[in-house]
């Protein structure tokens, strides 16, 4: 089943728009990245004007964990490329080191939840057998899968940049060429 994917850049968000945005949109926006960064800048001016617009952003507790895992990663990786790191993350997140990166963490954290409504995945009414059944394939993320379903139960729109939310069947508003097609 393909997504309709509409181009971030072109999309005039609405008051009625019911978003939710990936944690890749979340990371481009509050995230470490490259100074003069593209994706941040498209994405930075996107939320803009959904807050603009008053457009209704929701968020669950997959996209706030992997948020905070992967920005914990990211500074990790970084520090670990300029020798600054031990070899081993879990070992680094239990140093002082981390302390104030989990600080830096947080207070993003904080900000992303400022912007949103939460909303749960609906884990207990998932046929999560059919979901495990489609992981098993080796084709899919189950934690995309569940995001795909919440979009789904909810009618929500997805604000992604993963080229893996292609075949979902969702509304999608990204800047990923690749959901774009030609």
């Amino acid at each position: 089943m393909t997504s309709k994917a509409q181009p971030i850049g072109g999309y005039v968000f609405k008051s009625t728009d019911e978003l939710l945005l990936d944690t890749n949109v979340w990371l481009s926006v509050y995230g470490p990245r490259k100074p003069g960064s593209a994706k941040a800048a498209v994405y930075s001016q996107a939320l803009a004007s959904m807050l603009k617009a008053q457009s209704r952003i929701f968020i669950d507790v997959l996209i706030v964990s992997e948020f905070v895992n992967a920005y914990a990663r990211l500074r990790y990786n970084i520090l670990r490329s300029k020798g600054t790191a031990s070899s081993d993350f879990k070992q680094f997140r239990r140093s002082v080191a981390f302390k104030p990166i989990a600080k830096d963490i947080a207070g993003d954290v904080k900000q992303v939840l400022k912007h949103c409504v939460r909303v749960d995945s609906g884990f207990s009414t998932l046929d999560i057998q059919a979901l495990i059944a489609e992981y098993e394939q080796g084709d899919s993320d189950l934690n995309d899968q569940v995001l795909a379903e919440l979009c789904k139960s909810k009618g929500l729109k997805l604000v992604t940049d993963d080229g893996d939310f292609g075949g979902h069947g969702l509304a999608l508003v990204t800047a990923n060429k690749r959901l774009l097609g030609p």
